[in-house]
């Protein structure tokens, strides 16, 4: 599982520089909140609050992503102002809390503005919870927060903008239909009912700790759209925490009290949320769950026992999520898992498109942003086949057909890499046959993606010749090839037939 965190495609070795730049977005914004002599606890909030703002914040293009940041603190701050003026009022601070996990979850709707806008209010609410806040500690967390977003904001805009060199691309969310079909206004009921049993039962395990439940089910439903992808989730972070209260045990303890050594771990952690992320949420719990136990010893509160109860209200919020997809208006996976193939199929012809072009000479073809594109809906893809290619699943047949789905997609993707690396030689040229092939890969895609898959006809062999043409039409063919064998594991539909059963 390791492993594939490492060997897993970077087209663009976004992920790297995504990673790189949050430690230097977050270490910054926690340097000046101590330069100016904030506590230790409005320090940790702008960490979180650069954190936030550099991993949620995904639009697509740098003026939209701008303008995103600059209203975090409008969503973010009055949340934030309230639950520490209801510090002392449980059950109106639970009702407040509840409703703060419904918004957000629903302002989903409006897209990644409305995603960021509901996780940052969310988080200030938990932060509070975190921290015990109080009314007289608000003007230093505000300030904090403030000051941490202009840091993190310097670094993404200023420093470090890369975006502006390979433009951000977003896989949006499927559309929805109206009232109770919309999978927004279905999974705010849901979170809402997870998160209401994760504060109820995390009560119970402990009056102070009860948040962990809550964040758990709240965190679990970000990023799904159906019952599959969230118990797939919840299972996952299961297996993240449990893995990481061991290296708290063995780390973070002895480090208990030592800043610079705490720090710098901190740092890594930091660094494996961004760069995990995309690849395996095990290993992103992981690093979340060591650098909080991290956080705790920086407190002064850490303790074998704390770290245990974090692992028991984790399984709490786990539960209640399971609990809520799979009794409160469950949204199965056929639409949004036939969504997201058509689009990673449409933007495998998008590549191969730009990349013929770049070679015929036409100015400003550049493939690189719809192989970006490409990376991120190939994720969503597997995200929505996990429940089907989990160990558990006792289905071999239908397992068979979405492994089979999923390697073929990766062979495609593969081959529009390469494509892509062909086309920038400047010796590439373009000739008929690649005209030809580019054509075959567009009526490909046309089957692929129609209400019922067509066949597709196998690609021709080519005869070898040593021109420079030749490595592009050698993973054209390629890509050819693989369109053709997707055409019978689609039109069996595995994952229309497992989320319906």
């Amino acid at each position: 599982m390791l492993k594939r965190v490492f060997v897993a495609p970077d087209p663009g070795r976004v992920r790297l520089r995504s990673a790189g730049r949050a430690v230097i977005g977050v270490a910054l914004a926690v340097a000046l909140c101590g330069l100016v002599g904030h506590s230790l606890g409005a320090a940790i909030t702008g960490g979180l609050a650069a954190l936030l703002a550099l991993f949620t914040v995904t639009d697509t293009t740098v003026r939209q992503q701008m303008v995103t940041t600059a209203l975090l603190p409008v969503a973010g701050l009055p949340v934030l102002a309230v639950a520490a003026l209801l510090h002392d009022q449980p059950v109106a601070r639970d009702l407040v809390f509840l409703t703060v996990t419904g918004v957000g979850v629903y302002a989903r709707r409006w897209g990644p503005r409305g995603n960021a806008l509901g996780i940052f209010a969310f988080m200030m609410f938990f932060i509070a919870q975190f921290l015990h806040a109080t009314p007289t500690q608000l003007p230093g967390l505000f300030a904090a927060v403030v000051l941490a977003l202009l840091a993190s904001s310097a670094v993404r805009f200023g420093l470090w903008c890369f975006e502006r060199r390979s433009p951000a691309t977003v896989a949006p969310a499927p559309a929805g239909g109206r009232g109770l079909e919309r999978a927004t206004t279905r999974q705010a009921m849901q979170a809402t009912v997870a998160c209401g049993f994760a504060l109820g039962a995390g009560q119970v395990l402990s009056q102070d700790r009860w948040y962990w439940a809550v964040g758990t089910a709240w965190w679990i439903f970000v990023n799904t759209t159906s019952r599959g992808e969230t118990l797939v989730r919840g299972f996952r972070r299961v297996v993240g925490t449990v893995l990481g209260i061991p290296a708290g045990l063995l780390i973070a303890i002895p480090l208990q009290g030592n800043l610079t050594g705490t720090a710098v771990l901190v740092a890594v952690c930091v660094f494996g949320i961004f760069y995990t992320a995309a690849v395996s949420y095990s290993w992103m719990i992981f690093a979340v769950t060591l650098m909080v136990s991290l956080l705790y010893g920086l407190l002064g509160v850490l303790n074998p026992g704390l770290l245990v109860l974090r692992l028991a209200e984790t399984g709490v919020g786990a539960l209640g999520a399971a609990l809520a997809v799979l009794l409160v208006l469950p949204v199965t996976t056929h639409a949004t898992t036939h969504s997201w193939i058509q689009r990673a199929l449409s933007c495998v012809h998008a590549c191969t498109a730009q990349a013929a072009a770049r070679m015929a000479g036409t100015p400003g073809a550049d493939p690189e942003p719809h192989i970006a594109e490409l990376e991120l809906l190939l994720g969503r893809v597997r995200l929505s086949l996990a429940p089907l290619v989990h160990p558990l699943n006792p289905f071999r047949a239908r397992k068979a057909r979405a492994r089979r789905v999923l390697a073929l997609l990766d062979d495609c993707a593969r081959e529009v890499r390469s494509l892509a690396l062909a086309a920038a030689d400047p010796d590439a040229s373009h000739d008929a046959r690649l005209a030809a092939a580019c054509w075959r890969v567009q009526s490909a895609v046309e089957a692929l993606t129609a209400p019922r898959p067509g066949t597709v006809p196998a690609a021709p062999v080519h005869p070898h010749r040593s021109t420079a043409a030749e490595p592009a039409l050698a993973h054209l063919h390629g890509l050819e090839r693989a369109l053709a064998e997707l055409a019978s594991p689609l039109s069996h539909a595995p994952y229309a037939a497992s989320t319906n059963s």
